[in-house]
Parts: C-alpha cells; sequence; structure tokens
C-alpha cells in the first residue's frame, strides 16, 4: 500500500482464496480500510460456488492492468499464487474453451466411480498428468478429463505447446519477501491463532452452511478444513489449530522453493518492514519504472 500511494498505483489480487468473498478474515484479505486507503481490484469479486481458474483469474487481472495502463496507474500485483502469476507473465496453453457440459460429465463420473477408479479412467486417458496428480487433487483430475475428452488430445499435450502471453509488451518486476523460516513459521502461528480470535470461526460457520460442494477451491482454504472439523466436534479446538498452523507452514515452505526455482531474477528482501526497507523497495520499483529493467 506504500507502494501504491507513493507511485499511484493500483493493488490487484494474486492469491487464488481472497478472489473469494465468503472469508475474509482467513484468507487474510486486506480490511475494509485498507481498501479504502488505496485502490485494491479483485478481492472478493467471485461467489464461493464459483471455480476461478488461472485461465480466469488472469483474464480478470489483464482487464485490471489495461484499465491500470488507462488511467496512468501503476499495477501492483500481490498474492502468493505461483500459477496465477505464471500465467500472467509467461502465458498459457492454447487450450480451447471446453463446453461446461464436459465438467458436468467429469463431476458425475467422479461421484459415480470414486476418487481411486476416477483417477484410473484419468490415466487411461492420459498417463503423463496422472503420473504428476495423486488421487486427491479432484480439481485437476476433473480438468484432465475434460480437457482430454473434449478435445480428444491429452491435456499434457497442450501443456507441451508454446504458451501464448496475454501482455507480451509489458515488462514485470518481481519483489519477493523471504524471510528467516523461524520468523515466518512464528508469524503464521501467531497469525492463524489472532484469525481465530478476531471470529474466522463464524466465517467458517457460516461457509457450513452454504452446503457447497466440497472439491469447490474455497473448501480447502488453509485452516478451513480443520476448523470444520472442529466445528462437527471431530477434533478439539487446539487440536484443529494447532493442524491448521502446520498445513500453513507446509504451504509456505513450498511457496519459498517455488519462488527460488521459478522467479530466479526477483528482488529478495527479507520481510521485517521498517523505514529502510521501504526505501529499498522504492529504490527498486523507482528504478524499474524509469529503466524497464530489474
Amino acid at each position: 500500500m506504500d507502494v501504491a500511494e507513493h507511485f499511484s498505483g493500483t493493488v490487484i489480487n494474486a492469491d487464488s482464496m481472497q478472489v473469494y468473498r465468503e472469508l475474509r478474515i482467513i484468507t487474510a484479505r486486506p480490511s475494509i480500510e485498507d481498501e479504502s486507503r488505496v485502490p485494491h481490484r479483485l478481492f472478493g469479486v467471485l461467489s464461493g460456488r464459483e471455480m476461478c481458474s488461472a485461465g480466469r483469474w488472469c483474464a480478470m487481472a489483464v482487464a485490471e492492468i489495461e484499465a491500470c495502463f488507462e488511467a496512468g496507474l501503476l499495477p501492483i500485483l500481490v498474492g502468493g499464487t505461483g500459477m496465477y502469476l505464471k500465467s500472467l507473465v509467461e502465458g498459457l496453453s492454447p487450450i480451447p474453451d471446453i463446453d461446461p457440459q464436459f465438467r458436468e460429465q467429469a463431476t458425475a463420473l467422479h461421484a459415480q466411480m470414486g476418487a481411486e477408479q476416477f483417477w484410473v479412467e484419468v490415466e487411461k486417458l492420459d498417463p503423463v498428468s496422472a503420473a504428476r496428480l495423486p488421487v486427491g487433487d479432484t480439481q485437476r483430475l476433473l480438468r484432465v478429463w475434460e480437457v482430454t475428452t473434449a478435445t480428444g488430445r491429452a491435456l499434457s499435450e497442450w501443456q507441451d505447446e508454446p504458451r501464448i502471453a496475454p501482455l507480451p509488451d509489458v515488462n514485470f518486476a518481481h519483489i519477493a519477501l523471504v524471510p528467516p523460516r523461524d520468523v515466518l513459521y512464528a508469524g503464521i502461528d501467531a497469525r492463524f491463532s489472532h484469525m481465530v480470535e478476531e471470529g474466522t470461526l463464524d466465517e467458517v460457520r457460516a461457509l457450513m452452511a452454504l452446503d457447497l460442494d466440497p472439491g469447490l477451491p474455497l473448501m480447502k482454504a488453509l485452516g478451513v478444513p480443520e476448523l470444520m472439523a472442529f466445528l462437527r466436534g471431530e477434533m478439539s479446538r487446539e487440536e484443529a489449530i494447532a493442524q491448521a498452523q502446520k498445513v500453513s507452514r507446509n504451504y509456505a515452505k513450498r511457496q519459498l522453493t517455488w519462488v527460488r526455482s521459478q522467479l530466479p531474477d526477483a528482488y529478495i528482501l527479507p520481510a521485517q518492514y521498517s523505514k529502510s526497507f521501504r526505501d529499498k523497495i522504492f529504490s527498486f520499483v523507482h528504478e524499474f519504472l524509469l529503466t524497464g529493467r530489474t
């Protein structure tokens, strides 16, 4: 937000869970006060009943970025969903639009067969994709089935095609906040405990009342399955919090690995916010805007 204020920018969400409106606290969406301070886009814009794929998010993000350029504003994409960021910077595979009936057929088949047998069916259609996906990765397995069935060509073959960048004439600068592991983990644990105190149990309780398909992305948001288990009486409050903290730490570890492998040119800073920290980011952004280079 400091960067947005200083450089006349707009904060654009690149987090796959913050795009949904039902869970502000547990997904750590910006507060109403934050959103009033500087322009925010793509936060809480979809219902939890909807699917938000990398392709769908990318199309929305491109529209917001182009709107920023037209208004003379700096687009600032914020969030930890690597697949989303990669789709924007490098492009998506040229997979044609799939008729929704194929997703409906895949979902019905999965319900009829069960997870393990459905995985076997996917393996028959696209053994390369199946080898990459565990039985429990329902959404990606459904995607493999629908694309392969609809196009007559394995999803893995489509993914091997050259990517089509949606903004080929736009330069991107990457800033990664990479704190020491012990500081990061302690922060995650403290934040989740704070979320519980701030009312996220009420959020999860309201989400359960919607009776959504358990396969929808929002139902798998970090901490949601564990708090649901507590609310159903399947584990204690302390156990639910501890387990949610653990899965959050594991996810953060994978994010750090992704940053180092996928963003080798990123400007990496320790996440210890201070005036000197802010000044370093301001200097980096200023240089990028002047030269187009990082």
